[in-house]
């Protein structure tokens, strides 16, 4: 595994005078084992190459694996920068795909729940590093959990990730009817990865959207639209990357699932 050198490199740029806050994006699911975080890092790639300067920071604070998906071995994380071991400067480095990373300590008990000092302490971060970049995805854990949904309350848009599987279905769903409950979100994005066949993707969708107009929308104070901004397909290089741990469009860039990355890309950029 690679060490997460903390010299600064281009994937850290400075934040320019007058510059914006960056749109951030959390990625999430209702279950683990969909490919959110492969995706995630993935995806990040695919909008480096697209010009943008982006940081993944790895939300889901006490399972922490964005490391393991771009064998990194971290050497400041969120925690160190949490506790006061580290400063957030040193916590951010450049990962392969040219963009950067906030990696988060795995195992640590503290944040499976959500305490008034983690609320605070994530905050912080998001409303120190959001300048310097064009887009942040956060990488969330999977699940409802109160860490989970705040470190979705901090995005500007949501990404959830599914599969046809019917335990992810019913996952998404739970998930959609919380966001849309406590966070009031009227649109989610929603990507549908390992698909098999042409139009599973849509039929996914379709399902979805038909159970949270019947159980969630009439008693919503924003009706929540599902929009469908890709499809990923099953496919063996995907496994392949996971195994090498390397990025999808580093090593298989022409591959069905990394042209699918790319297009999801294509429809985040304006």
């Amino acid at each position: 595994m690679k060490p997460a050198d903390a010299t600064p490199s281009p994937a850290e740029p400075a934040a320019p005078a007058g510059a914006t806050r960056a749109s951030i994006l959390a990625v999430t699911s209702g279950k683990g084992g969909v490919g959110k975080t492969f995706l995630s890092a993935n995806l990040a790639a695919a909008l480096t190459r697209r010009g943008e300067r982006v940081l993944v920071l790895d939300a889901d604070l006490g399972l922490a694996n964005l490391d393991v998906v771009l064998n990194l071995v971290p050497r400041i994380t969120l925690h160190d920068v949490f506790t006061g071991k580290a400063a957030l400067e040193d916590a951010i480095v450049p990962a392969p795909g040219g963009f950067s990373v906030l990696l988060a300590g795995s195992g640590m008990v503290e944040y499976s729940r959500l305490t008034p000092e983690v609320r605070d302490q994530l905050l912080g971060v998001i409303r120190t590093v959001a300048p310097r970049f064009d887009r942040i995805l956060l990488d969330t854990g999977a699940g409802i959990s109160d860490v989970v949904l705040f470190a979705v309350s901090l995005a500007d848009e949501v990404a959830l990730v599914v599969t046809s599987e019917p335990t992810s279905l019913t996952d998404a769903y739970a998930t959609v009817k919380v966001l849309s409950s406590q966070q009031q979100r009227g649109a989610i994005r929603l990507i549908v990865n390992q698909v098999s066949q042409i139009g599973e993707a849509r039929t996914v969708r379709a399902q979805l959207q038909r159970v949270v107009d019947r159980f969630v929308n009439p008693d919503a104070k924003r009706p929540v639209t599902l929009d469908l901004i890709g499809a990923v397909p099953a496919d063996k290089t995907v496994r392949d990357a996971v195994q090498k741990r390397e990025l999808l469009l580093d090593i298989y860039p022409g591959s069905p699932a990394a042209l699918a990355v790319n297009a999801i890309a294509a429809r985040l950029v304006p």
